[in-house]
């Protein structure tokens, strides 16, 4: 993924053994379904495909604030403050880069036809909002804390809170998934998602960090989550069909 940062092109660097989660994780059950079974092809890339769509905010509208329902009522549970800069491998921002998130209303349910947990679906809440980094790399939310919920992967399985995170580049074969998790959260330890990074620096580097900086007195917590893109302290990645 490339920002406006120079005009050179960079070579691309693998990332570190062990600080991405492999396609087949055996504790990740559904992974075992859908991971590669045959060997990539090679297809060189287009002009289109690196250069194009391009995405911005007069075209793809923003939406900051994820606690604002149909008809301005406020959405029920933690108010809290999402904010962190998007960087490449060597801490430099990447400018204008769309980032998208989706999450679980508080109650730990989404605002999706395929999620039949029996949580309350709060109407109106969409769970769903969309910025630009600024000249700084910078980018910030404001929403719910999400509901831990139940997904059946093993006996008693729950995933813990999270937020869902889609980076876009200049075209479409530059986008990256990831997840925010929130720090002293008691089921990261039992998540196979979050463990399928096996380097423990990697796993951190999906934790949140409270930020009494960020937060806004009687209105909302905040917490910052920091991207890295490529590199040795390069965020992990997931490809985009996992949940």
């Amino acid at each position: 993924m490339s920002g406006q940062v120079e005009s050179k092109t960079q070579g691309y660097r693998r990332p570190v053994e062990g600080t991405q989660p492999p396609h087949d994780a055996p504790l990740y059950g559904s992974t075992r379904l859908r991971h590669p079974q045959q060997q990539p092809l090679r297809l060189p890339h287009t002009l289109t495909e690196t250069s194009a769509p391009r995405f911005g905010s007069t075209r793809y509208p923003a939406r900051a604030d994820l606690t604002i329902c149909e008809g301005g009522r406020q959405a029920i549970g933690e108010r809290i403050i999402v904010a962190g800069r998007v960087l490449d491998e060597d801490g430099r921002p990447i400018r204008h880069a769309m980032v998208e998130v989706w999450q679980a209303n508080a109650a730990g349910r989404y605002d999706h036809e395929g999620d039949t947990h029996n949580a309350p679906l709060e109407p109106g809440f969409e769970g769903r909002g969309r910025v630009f980094t600024d000249e700084n790399g910078n980018y910030r939310f404001v929403t719910i804390k999400p509901g831990a919920y139940p997904w059946r992967n093993h006996h008693n399985a729950w995933r813990p809170n999270h937020i869902h995170f889609s980076l876009f580049g200049a075209g479409l074969a530059q986008r990256l998934i990831t997840q925010m998790y929130f720090p002293g959260d008691p089921l990261l330890p039992l998540d196979p998602i979050f463990n399928a990074t096996p380097d423990r620096a990697g796993r951190e580097r999906l934790v949140s960090s409270f930020d009494l900086d960020l937060t806004e007195p009687e209105q909302a917590l905040g917490y910052r989550f920091d991207i890295v893109l490529r590199g040795r302290l390069e965020t992990p990645f997931e490809d985009e069909h996992n949940p």
